[in-house]
């Protein structure tokens, strides 16, 4: 029997595209092309649903305007992709989970936590079954928003390797350390920088991503650093200058307090990149034995790994060689045929 599935495209709609919409983007895609004889309805929001006509949809898929309240008919399965649902008369609704940090650590406005808590506190008490990315989130669902195990599924993200013969040894790398994600105080960046100033010429740090909450503080430590003139920022970066840093760089460095998932983490895997990262949230469970992980609270740890990786090639040979085997346990393909077994289960 052939299934008609609702989904809220909303965040796929990106200029800048970031965990969230790569996320979208990855199950909106691989859901019309895995399963060709069904139909998705790609539902966008108000502000989104224009320039979401600048991008083609799959042949079997097609749109429809999202409005809290109102849709022109009942939606057998509405899934909504980032933790919020509409108010519409759907038979089942499911949810997915990213993360809930906003909800236990001052990691942005008191405006945005007061609203990102009832959005997500409503989409949990009104979704038949919620997707959680990792079971660190599912724990934080479970715990925060009070929802059942037997109404949660964990389904990881997964990664794109590159083409063959992209990834280069690490003897060929340049002495960079590459930091991926939001200039925030989640992500500890100002640990990062300070720990930096460990590591001798010619080592440069280079940090891809756009500002967000807390981003001044990472400009004063980058401004008061002996090293402040080999730290580069470099903004948010298109597809083809991060592939360019994945392959070029030495290491990836991600210490960041919370994460829901860290998909940085597993590209940086499919480069050949060997990773340092953290050993809270859901890091351990993404990262496993392939990576190496401190505690992001103690910035001597942060510094002493730091200077370690940058000075031993072997054990940035060794934990690279370890992340290619490790990374292909994390595909897409496996995140769209879970979340499309989420919809017949439902059924």
């Amino acid at each position: 029997m052939s299934l008609t599935i609702h989904l809220d495209a909303t965040y796929a709609v990106s200029q800048r595209p970031t965990g969230v919409a790569n996320y979208c983007l990855e199950l909106l895609q691989g859901l019309a092309s895995r399963n060709p004889d069904d139909v998705f309805c790609h539902c966008f929001r108000p502000h989104r649903f224009l320039p979401s006509f600048q991008e083609d949809l799959p042949p079997n898929a097609y749109r429809s305007l999202l409005l809290d309240g109102w849709f022109p008919l009942r939606p057998t399965v509405f899934h909504g992709l980032n933790q919020r649902l509409p108010r519409i008369p759907a038979k089942r609704m499911v949810s997915t989970f990213h993360d809930l940090f906003v909800m236990t650590s001052e990691y942005s406005s008191l405006a945005f936590r007061e609203r990102f808590t009832a959005q997500a506190r409503d989409a949990a008490a009104r979704s038949d079954i919620v997707c959680c990315v990792s079971s660190f989130t599912a724990d934080q669902v479970e715990e925060l928003l009070h929802v059942d195990r037997s109404r949660i599924r964990v389904i990881h993200h997964g990664a794109r390797p590159p083409a063959t013969g992209a990834v280069k040894p690490t003897e060929e790398r340049e002495p960079v350390v590459l930091f991926v994600g939001g200039i925030q105080k989640r992500k500890n960046v100002v640990g990062l920088i300070r720990a930096f100033a460990a590591l001798p010429a010619p080592w440069q740090l280079v940090l891809v991503g756009d500002r967000g909450y807390g981003w001044e503080e990472a400009e004063m430590a980058i401004a008061e650093s002996p090293s402040r003139d080999r730290i580069r920022q470099l903004g948010y970066c298109d597809d083809a200058t991060l592939r360019r840093l994945y392959q070029t760089s030495s290491l990836l460095a991600f210490p960041s307090f919370d994460e829901g998932f860290g998909l940085p983490v597993l590209e940086a895997m499919g480069w050949g990149l060997p990773v340092l990262s953290s050993n809270r949230s859901s890091i351990p469970e993404v990262a496993g034995d392939a990576a190496l992980l401190v505690d992001p609270f103690h910035p001597d740890a942060l510094r002493d790994a730091l200077a370690s990786l940058a000075a031993d090639e072997g054990l940035r040979r060794q934990l690279a060689a370890q992340g290619l085997a490790h990374v292909g346990k994390f595909t897409w393909e496996a995140c769209v045929d879970a979340t499309y077994s989420v919809y017949r289960q439902l059924l």
